[in-house]
């Protein structure tokens, strides 16, 4: 089975209610991909402290999914073993928050490698923000304050960099750039809010809008070419091959 990661900006969308969402369309694709009837999901939080208000409102948006939902939890212990857990679900869903805390915290408990296992056995693996960069090699992050700093430590599953939040946080694109031509970073891809990127295997092969409301949002490959950054921008639906 050919592994799969979702990376993302986005992944769920609001209802108009406080504090409700549902799943937008790159989360609808995950659970596609899993190729199962009722798939289960699994929640990981950590990049959130494990927030019981955040994890509260995942169950309440995939309520109506379709799926069985479990979550794993690090604070203040582990509620299951990782390495049992993970390779047990059909997609994992890794929620927002710090990715270097995330990181620090996945490799004090082994969860790093459990995610190994899971891709590599056929588990979908997704995520938003800290969930989209914690697969590459890493990528700006307001992990450290309020200026965006690099990670550099992240699981490179994928061996590319990674940015998020691409349209609506204005230190993302240029520290990018920056990192890229500085040679921080290889190849990246980045998305805007609500896009998500599908990788098969290690190969970006489609961009998914979680919703219709902003047809300028796209994903983006920034590659240094001939000694210049150069940004291409990648709109939903398949991605054609770099030269």
């Amino acid at each position: 089975m050919t592994p799969r990661i979702l990376a993302t900006s986005g992944g769920f969308v609001g209802t108009g209610l406080w504090g409700v969402q549902r799943p937008g369309r790159t989360f609808l694709r995950a659970l596609e991909l899993t190729g199962k009837d009722r798939p289960r999901v699994l929640l990981v939080m950590t990049a959130s402290g494990d927030d019981p208000t955040y994890l509260s409102q995942m169950y309440s948006a995939l309520s109506n999914a379709s799926c069985d939902v479990d979550h794993l939890a690090l604070f203040t212990q582990p509620n299951r073993d990782p390495a049992e857990l993970l390779p047990s679900a059909d997609l994992i869903w890794v929620g927002g928050g710090s990715v270097a805390n995330l990181l620090a915290l996945w490799r004090l408990h082994g969860v790093d490698a459990a995610m190994r296992e899971a891709w590599e056995s056929g588990t979908i693996l997704a995520g938003v923000s800290a969930g989209s960069i914690c697969w590459h090699v890493g990528g700006p992050t307001d992990s450290f304050g309020k200026v965006l700093q690099p990670v550099t430590n992240a699981l490179a599953l994928l061996p590319y960099g990674n940015g998020v939040h691409y349209d609506s946080e204005e230190q993302r694109r240029p520290l990018l750039h920056q990192l890229v031509g500085d040679g921080v970073l290889p190849t990246s891809y980045a998305t805007d809010d609500y896009i998500g990127i599908l990788y098969e295997g290690t190969t970006p092969v489609e961009v998914i809008a979680d919703r219709d409301t902003d047809p300028n949002s796209a994903a983006y490959r920034v590659e240094l070419v001939g000694g210049e950054v150069v940004e291409t921008r990648l709109p939903p639906g398949r991605i054609v091959s770099p030269r």
